[in-house]
This record gives structure tokens, C-alpha cells and sequence, in this order.
């Protein structure tokens, strides 16, 4: 009985020395480094976040304005929700002292009788210009209205998502002051500006 249990504690013990053995961290004696060789695959930067759309821009006879003036219901008063977006229009007018004459056009849809639509399109547009003149610190003399009624669509009248893109609030540059640049290049392809003569 006793050379049993002795004998399982030498099984016992031998199998935990070799378990031991297997987990035990190895030592090396050398002491020479390893030679990486190569060169490591390069690390491809995430390209930055696109810049939000400007809620308003100028691009060439246009002030664009990505969102929409928004008046109550068969109405000319501008809600609330939209007088930070005229805010923003009269900063960028003030901006481009290029730009000298402005006409605010009010646009409608096709739902409803030709002289309504165009009677509250030209409401809405004296509107906006009556704001953006009070408001917004812009010279009278720099705007005009006008209502366009249904006459220039810019989206099918058939479906409400199109009615909805008809009624509208446009701003078109007609008068500004154009300063062209003239840039000569010499025989080794480098640019130069010329200032304009006078």
C-alpha cells in the first residue's frame, strides 16, 4: 500500500516537472541582435472627413443657398428657422464687394391659380429682401424682387417632392465688378502675373 502511494507521487511529481518544463520561459545565452531585413508595409493615413456643404456660396451670377427660406403656409412671413440662414446670406453679400446688384427671386409651384402663385412669389421675394436690407444690414440699393409665379421650374409639378423644389428662393448676381488676372509664362514654363495696366 505504502509503494502505491509512493509511486503515484513520483508519477505525480514527474508529471508537473515536465509541465513545468513545457511553460518555463526559455533563456538564450547569445547575445548577438536579430537583422530585421526589409522594409515594413506603409501605414495607409484615413483621408480627412470632407468639409460640410457650405449652407451658402457664391458661384459666378448666383448666391447659392443649400437649404430653403422657409415661410409659413400660403403666406410672406419668413418662420423663425430661417433667419439665421438670411443671416449667413447678408454676411457673404457683405463678404464679395465685387457683387453690386442682387435680384431675389421668388419661385412657387404649379398647385393653385398663375396670378396667386405669381402674386405670392413676389411677396415672398420683397420679403426676403426686406429682411435682408433691415436685418441684415444690406444697402437697398443693392437688391431688387421679383416673383416668377410656376414660370421657371426647376423640378417635375406631378409629384410633392417636386412642388416642394419649385418653391423656392433664388438670389442672381446681375451686376458685378469681373477682375481678370493676366498671368504670361516664360520659356521655362514658369508662371508670372501682370499687374493691370493704368
Amino acid at each position: 500500500m505504502q509503494v502505491q502511494r509512493k509511486s503515484r507521487l513520483i508519477v505525480a511529481g514527474l508529471l508537473a516537472s515536465v509541465a513545468l518544463a513545457g511553460c518555463a520561459p526559455r533563456v538564450f545565452a547569445d547575445t548577438s541582435g536579430l537583422a530585421i531585413v526589409g522594409t515594413a508595409a506603409p501605414v495607409e493615413a484615413e483621408p480627412p472627413p470632407p468639409e460640410p456643404q457650405k449652407r451658402v456660396e457664391v458661384r459666378e451670377n448666383k448666391i447659392i443657398i443649400n437649404e430653403k427660406v422657409q415661410f409659413l403656409v400660403n403666406s410672406d412671413k419668413i418662420l423663425e428657422v430661417s433667419h439665421s440662414l438670411l443671416d449667413e446670406v447678408a454676411k457673404v453679400i457683405k463678404e464679395h464687394p465685387q457683387i453690386k446688384k442682387i435680384e431675389v427671386e421668388g419661385h412657387a409651384s404649379a398647385e393653385g391659380t398663375d396670378s396667386k402663385n405669381q402674386n405670392l412669389s413676389n411677396r415672398r421675394a420683397k420679403a426676403v429682401m426686406k429682411y435682408l436690407t433691415g436685418s441684415g444690414g444690406i444697402a437697398k440699393d443693392l437688391l431688387s424682387s421679383k416673383g416668377y409665379g410656376e414660370t421657371r421650374p426647376i423640378a417635375d409639378n406631378e409629384s410633392e417632392d417636386g412642388r416642394e423644389k419649385n418653391r423656392r428662393v433664388e438670389f442672381t448676381i446681375t451686376d458685378q465688378e469681373v477682375t481678370q488676372t493676366k498671368v504670361e509664362v516664360d520659356d521655362k514654363g514658369n508662371e508670372k502675373v501682370v499687374p493691370p495696366a493704368g
